[in-house]
């Protein structure tokens, strides 16, 4: 005999809701219009990664309102089951948003979080050429910066810490702000030794709140269109829902824009091949039941997300410029 209780039946609920919800939507066309625009209107260049690429300055912004579908491209498949066991690409994408916003810095600590990819860009070669131990991206990278910025007093400084607390004090300001720059340890040339072996492309952050809507604007410095944005377009948006989550209100709506979005030479036959899929809805992601009671930004984790309605294309193998 089958015992139905609220426990038995709010899953069910909550399935056959998310797939009347992705019956209405319609396919978001945002990022393959912005693939279209930089293959149109870009202009080559080289990269010093040693390829040419196609950039263009300044694409139109990207707005996601998250009750409409999560920023989850359907083009190729984001979410594959690697035999090694490793999280799939949006668990690692949040995986890392997490071990930033926390300190992590080194390939270790990323990988704590669930983040494995961090391997190719630290390696005793561009590390020592830093004047950096193996497997340290550097004080000038986004978990120094956001948990760590230094400071002329001399603590260091927990950006969303303070963050959080303005907007909870002072929910109003149009000044919750958050920058992953840390110049002193960017800037290169004669007498100068970088200290960071990627310079922050993306997590300049502008929260607004609107009555009970957060709308969190994520500004890129440089997006790797087929390969990084995709994940930076799951990480903020997941990191908009958890601060909504902490703050007690809506995520209402994630904003991305690009100042170099690129393509490199080597990915356009996989990016002609992405434009010529059907474009599909946006899938669901939700935060489990179970981590609804976290008010602790620091205390999230990749496992506290679920994906549903998620039908994306097959995978393709892209290359990525070290």
């Amino acid at each position: 005999m089958l015992l139905i209780t609220p426990d038995t039946i709010e899953p069910v609920i909550r399935h056959w809701k998310d797939k009347f919800m992705n019956k209405q939507k319609s396919p978001d066309t945002q990022y393959r219009k912005t693939l279209k625009l930089v293959l149109d209107k870009g202009i080559k260049s080289y990269a010093q990664q040693g390829t040419e690429t196609i950039s263009l300055i300044g694409t139109p912004p990207m707005r996601f309102r998250l009750k409409a579908g999560f920023p989850m491209i359907t083009e190729r498949n984001m979410a594959p089951q690697f035999k090694s066991g490793k999280p799939t690409v949006w668990q690692q994408a949040i995986a890392e948003m997490t071990g930033f916003i926390n300190g992590a810095r080194t390939q270790s600590e990323l990988e704590e979080y669930g983040c494995h990819w961090w391997k190719p860009w630290v390696t005793e070669r561009k590390c020592s050429k830093r004047g950096l131990e193996t497997g340290d991206l550097g004080p000038g990278s986004y978990g120094a910066a956001f948990h760590d910025f230094p400071t002329a007093e001399g603590p260091k400084y927990n950006q969303f810490e303070q963050i959080l607390e303005q907007m909870q004090e002072l929910p109003h300001l149009k000044t919750h702000f958050i920058s992953p720059w840390i110049p002193q340890y960017i800037v290169r040339g004669k007498g100068k030794v970088q200290k960071v072996v990627v310079c922050p492309c993306h997590g300049w952050l502008h929260l607004r709140i609107f009555g009970k809507k957060l709308v969190l604007h994520m500004f890129q410095r440089s997006g790797d269109l087929p390969v990084g944005v995709p994940s930076n377009m799951v990480q903020y948006a997941a990191l908009t829902m958890m601060i909504a989550q902490v703050l007690d209100l809506e995520p209402y709506e994630y904003v991305h824009t690009i100042s170099d979005a690129h393509i490199f030479e080597e990915q356009l036959p996989m990016v002609k091949q992405m434009l010529e899929r059907e474009p599909k809805p946006l899938p669901t992601m939700k935060i489990k039941p179970e981590s609804k009671k976290i008010k602790d930004l620091f205390a999230f984790r990749y496992t506290d997300f679920e994906l549903s309605d998620y039908n994306p294309h097959p995978g393709i193998k892209m290359p990525v410029a070290i």
